[in-house]
């Protein structure tokens, strides 16, 4: 790998067998940086690197290393002092064991590199290490020192190469026991079935086919303006963030999504079974009522005219009845009012009677 700048030159110490060794990056970042301006004239903005004793800018070959003990003093170390220490792993990737790759838990993965033979001398000896590698079907567990520290490392087999993962140490993982849900939470066997369908339904990926739409779209914006164009705004996605949705309606409805998605269902198909035995219900109709069919040909509806007749015989009916109804109430009253003014004259004409036969009396007694 010629045109490979190599970061770091050593050996891998497997047992007695050395094995001379290039390292460069298994990775590269894609990520489009940013540089920053003056807003009212373009200016770049730097960081400039100041003594705080002197106020005065310093140059990289005047600055040191220095650790800040826990009252604030300073201690220098110089890189000679680093250098010095009787660390194993300076220039040597030792190997301490060979585990199974489950072993090795994915927290601790950190930056992949190549390891490439360093020379002709170390072909056989690299070859050897990885055709082992691949027989056993294990991971070796390494200790190396990069960049000012000693540190963890992964060895294992890509292609005909040999990769190393740097890993973090076992106590620079974090415990999970703040960071796990409410034990008190309970899961429906139904969820589970749903949760199994919508796997099973987005089945696997080509890694290989994965892009950064993010990288692209704004490769498009920098092309764009650069070219003097306005950038065009994309309509603005739904955000499913801060909605609180049932999970076994969203669970249901990414599965249909999923299958439309692939072309094993249709649309139409998927509104029928969105909720198994759908019913419809008809929504109240807002236009006016139909009036008369009107008349064709000149002539008048025949149906209209006689279904017309027998409302208006009905009505007639009625209003007879009514009016019967109305007479003999009328009729009865009138009769009451009669018999009521006859009671008074009959009462009216027994009191003139008896005071008329008082009054005989006493005029036969004055004579």
């Amino acid at each position: 790998m010629p045109h490979v700048r190599s970061i770091w030159n050593g050996a891998i110490s497997f047992g007695l067998v050395s094995i001379p060794i290039k390292v460069v990056n298994a990775t590269e970042s894609h990520s489009i940086s940013f540089r920053q301006v003056h807003l009212d004239d373009g200016g770049r903005i730097r960081y400039r690197k100041f003594c705080e004793l002197e106020d005065r800018e310093v140059t990289t070959g005047e600055i040191g290393k220095a650790y800040e003990d826990a009252d604030g003093t300073l201690i220098p170390i110089t890189d000679e002092e680093l250098a010095a220490l009787p660390i194993p792993t300076a220039r040597t990737i030792e190997i301490v064991a060979f585990v199974p790759a489950e072993r090795i838990d994915p927290l601790q993965m950190d930056t992949a590199y190549y390891l490439a033979a360093n020379g002709v001398p170390a072909t056989k000896p690299y070859v050897l290490l990885r055709e082992a590698l691949k027989r056993s079907q294990k991971v070796a567990v390494a200790k190396f020192a990069l960049r000012g520290r000693e540190r963890l490392g992964m060895l294992r087999v890509v292609d005909d190469v040999i990769a190393m993962h740097g890993l973090l140490w076992p106590d620079e993982i974090r415990s999970t026991q703040e960071v796990a849900p409410d034990a008190s939470v309970t899961v429906r066997d139904k969820e589970l079935d749903l949760a199994d369908a919508l796997m099973d339904t987005l089945g696997e990926v080509e890694l290989t086919e994965l892009h950064d739409d993010y990288r692209e779209a704004v490769e498009e914006l920098i092309a764009a303006k650069a070219s003097g164009e306005l950038p065009a705004v994309p309509p603005a996605g739904e955000r499913a963030g801060g909605k609180v949705l049932d999970l076994m309606a969203a669970l249901e409805k990414s599965v249909r999504a999923a299958k439309v998605s692939r072309g094993e269902e249709t649309g139409e198909e998927t509104g029928a079974r969105a909720g198994g035995s759908a019913e419809v219900t008809p929504l109240p109709s807002r236009r006016p009522a139909r009036t008369a069919p009107k008349e064709v040909g000149g002539k008048k509806s025949t149906s209209t005219a006689k279904k017309t007749a027998p409302k208006k015989t009905a009505a007639k009916s009625t209003a007879k009845s009514t009016g019967q109804a109305a007479g003999k109430t009328a009729a009865t009253r009138s009769t009451a009012k009669k018999t009521a003014a006859r009671k008074t004259t009959a009462k009216k004409a027994t009191g003139k009677k008896t005071a008329a036969k008082k009054a005989t009396p006493r005029g036969r007694a004055s004579a």
